[in-house]
């Protein structure tokens, strides 16, 4: 399982780890149904593991992936772009084999997930 964040996206989890309330947090990286490709991405901050999950050092920081997940996010790239609208995290999935229009959602060759009926993009 590798997942790989850039300079700028350790950088904002270490920032928004700072202003986090709460001790041993890390960052959860998921993947759950929905989106107009069927999969979507989910990250946030959790301190509590849960049986099967796979952690590592983001740099600094525990990342965490649930067992599931796993194998549609290992060997993805996870920036932090910053923009007019203030910036935001992209994942660049190398298992993804299409992905909507604003990134957010995908399928692989294994698993199409459930597209959502309405698309928010």
């Amino acid at each position: 399982m590798n997942i790989t964040l850039t300079d700028a996206a350790s950088f904002r989890v270490k920032e928004m780890l700072k202003s986090e309330p709460g001790e041993d947090l890390f960052l959860r990286v998921g993947v759950g149904g929905g989106g107009c490709s069927g999969l979507t991405y989910g990250m946030g901050f959790d301190d509590k593991m849960i049986d099967g999950d796979l952690a590592f050092d983001g740099n600094g920081f525990k990342v965490v992936v649930d067992q599931n997940s796993a194998p549609m996010l290992d060997g993805v790239t996870i920036d932090f772009k910053q923009n007019l609208d203030g910036g935001g995290f992209t994942i660049d999935n190398p298992n993804a084999i299409s992905t909507c229009g604003c990134g957010h959602s995908f399928k692989t060759e294994g698993n199409e997930g459930q597209p959502a009926k309405q698309c928010d993009c």
